[in-house]
């Protein structure tokens, strides 16, 4: 019989990530893709050309979340090689230049691959990152399905990767908007000593927010108990970070989440840490609600 699961608990992350400086946990099977932005058409093509019994031509080009776009392109006559590019927008235009993608953003993806794959210079026209990838130099298939699935988060590495780079060059005011989904974007912003990441939180109905408030609860208790921890907040109005936003920008039935983040948190290895966390928040809080209400509704009716 199957078991209802359990409501997982966001302080692991911030304690194993933050806090004492672990790898961030990262969950498994369907749930790793629902937070870490995987593109399961491509793991579908990569998988399929190499499994193929015979070498197979591919020119694919396909649109992910309405505005990424990735084109695959391999050969018969040399299936070894193949090349993926991608087209994505930036996270803000603070965070890339109008063309290309800045050197730190290479540097990030060249560390991710190269074991087996490398950046091709100049990208394809109309993209912006190539890399050619060649997975022959993995001999168990295991190998090779776990570089297939690094290679499908792509957009989350160059993302995150611009994140990082914010996070550590901020302005001395004002708060930058951020879209990482482009349901959900968030702000964040630099005052003296820190950092703030604030999310305009939304939710389909009352009982999504009802589990998410008792849930922000949480988040702020557990943050009080640790001194190294980000300090959370929920407020029903926007903090005066940002004051002087578009109302439509602000306009909310949830409220805001805020993480004051301090130096140390985007220090050295943190950095691509904390980055990782607030990409992926408010993924995670609507995966909290979800497994909630199936942990609610299981055969007990236990909350």
């Amino acid at each position: 019989a199957k078991t209802t699961p359990e409501p997982l608990r966001f302080p692991t992350i911030i304690t194993r990530a933050i806090i004492k400086g672990r790898r961030p946990w990262i969950p498994g099977g369907e749930t790793m893709a629902f937070f870490n932005g995987g593109s399961r058409a491509l793991v579908e093509i990569l998988t399929r050309f190499q499994s193929a019994e015979r070498p197979m031509p591919v020119d694919h080009t396909f649109f992910e979340f309405g505005s990424v776009r990735y084109h695959v392109q391999a050969s018969a006559s040399d299936p070894e090689n193949v090349y993926l590019s991608i087209s994505t927008p930036s996270l803000s235009h603070e965070a890339s230049p109008s063309t290309g993608l800045p050197e730190f953003t290479l540097q990030e993806a060249t560390k991710m691959y190269h074991k087996f794959a490398e950046v091709v210079e100049p990208s394809k026209e109309g993209y912006a990152l190539t890399l050619k990838l060649n997975f022959s130099g993995l001999a168990r298939p295991k190998d090779r399905a776990r570089a297939v699935r690094q290679v499908s988060l792509l957009q989350s590495v160059i993302l995150g990767s611009q994140l990082k780079h914010l996070l550590g060059s901020l302005g001395s005011s004002g708060a930058t908007k951020l879209v990482y989904n482009h349901r959900d974007p968030f702000f964040v912003s630099r005052t003296p000593g820190k950092i703030s990441a604030i999310f305009p939180m939304r939710f389909r109905d009352d009982t999504d927010l009802a589990v998410a408030t008792s849930f922000f609860q949480e988040l702020q208790d557990a943050g009080s108990s640790y001194a190294r921890a980000p300090r959370c907040s929920w407020s029903a109005i926007p903090p005066p970070e940002l004051r002087g936003e578009p109302v439509h920008h602000l306009t909310t039935n949830g409220g805001f989440v805020s993480f004051d983040i301090f130096e140390r948190h985007v220090k050295r290895k943190r950095a691509a840490k904390t980055a990782w966390i607030l990409l992926n928040f408010q993924a995670y809080v609507k995966y909290h609600i979800k497994v909630s209400l199936l942990h609610r509704s299981g055969p007990s009716e236990r909350w």
